[in-house]
C-alpha cells in the first residue's frame, strides 16, 4: 500500500502544513522512517514537500528540520522587503505597462525573491533525495509549476526509475533531478514573485491551472493520500454589508483563494463521489468494479484557524515597507483585506501560531489518523 501525502499551496499559511506533520509524527514511532511513498507539493508545499524528501529515512526528524525553517522565518529571508527595493521593483512594474510588457532583463515582480533562493540553498539537501529513493525509503517527490509558455501545468518528479511521464490534457509530469529552481517556479505566485527559468521556459506558481491538485500522487502510484488543506475557517458565515467596494486587498485575497484553495477542494470533492460511485459497483459487480478501477482512501486535515482575523494581528510584525505597501491596498483592516495578509506574512510569529495550530487540529482527529496507518492507540 503506497501513502500519497498532497502539500497544496498556501504561502505562509504553509506553515499549518508543519504543524500536521509535527503531530502525525508524534503519533509514529520515535524513529519511524518516513510513512509517505508519494509526496506531492505545490507552491509553499513544494517546499515543505523537497524538505521532507531530502530527510525520508528519519520522519520526525525530517519534520523538525522543516518546523526549524518556518518558526525562524523572517520576511527579509524570504525577500528584499526594504521600501527602496518595493518601490524600485514597483517602478519596473510601472515601466512594464509602456513597453509592451516585457521585461529585458528580470522578471516582472513585486519582490525581489532572492534571499529566498539563498536561504533554500542553504538549508535544503537536494542531493539526498536520491539517496534516500535508492534506499527505498521513498517512490518519488512531485514539486507542480506552471508553465507560462504553454499553459501546462507541469509536475517535475524525481523517483524510482520505472515511473514513467504522463501527459492527460493539460496536465504533464516530467522526470527531472530536483533543484532549488523547481522550489522557486512552484512558489512564484505572479507579479508578487519573479517568474523562474527552467529549460528556456519561465514558470510560475503551481496552483495556477492546477485543476486536479490530487492527480500527481496518484499519477505517481500513492493507493491512498493524506491531504492537508490550507482553507481558513472564519468564526462566521453571514455576509456583512460593506457600503464600500472591495479594498484592492480584499479583491487579491480572493484571487489567491481561488487559486490556492478552491481546486484542491473540487477535486476532493470529485474524489469522493468516484469513491462513492465505485462503492455502488463494486456491490453490484465486485469482479468488474475490481478489475478496472478501486477506490482512494483518504485523510483529510482541514484548519480550524481563522486566517484572516490571525493575519490582521500580525501585521504589525512585518517590516515597514512591506506593511505600509499592505496597508495602502486594505490588507489588515475591517475590509477583509487580511486575506492577502495571510499568504504574505513571512514572519516567525506568525508562523510559529500556524504550526500550533495545525498540531492542535491534527491532535484532535489523532484517533482518524492512527486508524488510517494503522498505529496503535496509547494505553
Amino acid at each position: 500500500m503506497k501513502t500519497g501525502l498532497v502539500l497544496s499551496g498556501g504561502g505562509a499559511r504553509g506553515a499549518y502544513q508543519v504543524g500536521v506533520l509535527k503531530a502525525i509524527a508524534d503519533l509514529h514511532p520515535k524513529h519511524a522512517s518516513n510513512p509517505f511513498s508519494i509526496i506531492s507539493g505545490t507552491s509553499a508545499g513544494a517546499i515543505n514537500a523537497v524538505a521532507l524528501a531530502s530527510s525520508a529515512n528519519n520522519f520526525r526528524l525530517g519534520v523538525k528540520k522543516v518546523e526549524k525553517i518556518w518558526s525562524t522565518l523572517h520576511v527579509n529571508r524570504v525577500v528584499k522587503a526594504r521600501a527602496i527595493d518595493l518601490f524600485a521593483n514597483g517602478m519596473r512594474l510601472t515601466g512594464s505597462l509602456f513597453n509592451k510588457g516585457i521585461a529585458r532583463k528580470r522578471p516582472l515582480a513585486l519582490l525581489d525573491n532572492e534571499p529566498l533562493r539563498e536561504m533554500l540553498s542553504h538549508v535544503i539537501r537536494f542531493n539526498n533525495i536520491q539517496s534516500r529513493i535508492d534506499a527505498g525509503y521513498l517512490e518519488a517527490v512531485a514539486i507542480t509549476a506552471s508553465s507560462y509558455a504553454t499553459g501546462n501545468s507541469v509536475s517535475f518528479f524525481q523517483g524510482n526509475p520505472e515511473i514513467r511521464h504522463w501527459r492527460r490534457g493539460k496536465r504533464i509530469g516530467v522526470p527531472a533531478i530536483l533543484d532549488v529552481r523547481h522550489l522557486l517556479a512552484s512558489s512564484a505566485i505572479p507579479s508578487v514573485f519573479p517568474a523562474e527559468k527552467i529549460h528556456r521556459q519561465y514558470f510560475g506558481d503551481g496552483s495556477l491551472r492546477q485543476l486536479a491538485p490530487l492527480s500527481p500522487a496518484l499519477k505517481l502510484g500513492a493507493d491512498r493520500i493524506v491531504v492537508i488543506g490550507v482553507r481558513g475557517h472564519s468564526k462566521t458565515s453571514i455576509a456583512v454589508r460593506r457600503d464600500h467596494v472591495p479594498s484592492m486587498a480584499q479583491t487579491l485575497g480572493h484571487i489567491f483563494n481561488s487559486a490556492f484553495i478552491d481546486s484542491l477542494e473540487g477535486d476532493l470533492d470529485n474524489l469522493l463521489r468516484i469513491n462513492e460511485l465505485l462503492g455502488v459497483i463494486h456491490n453490484e459487480s465486485p469482479h468488474f468494479a475490481g478489475a478496472l478501477l478501486k477506490p482512494i482512501d483518504t485523510l483529510v486535515i482541514r484548519p480550524s484557524v481563522d486566517f484572516d482575523r490571525l493575519a490582521s494581528e500580525h501585521i504589525s510584525d512585518l517590516p515597514r515597507g512591506l506593511r505600509t505597501v499592505l496597508r495602502a491596498m486594505g490588507a489588515g483592516n475591517k475590509s477583509g483585506g487580511g486575506n492577502l495578509a495571510s499568504y504574505l506574512l513571512f514572519e516567525s510569529m506568525y508562523c510559529k501560531e500556524l504550526i500550533q495550530y495545525g498540531y492542535s487540529d491534527a491532535m484532535a482527529d489523532a484517533d482518524s489518523i492512527r486508524q488510517f496507518f494503522g498505529l496503535q492507540s496509547p494505553l
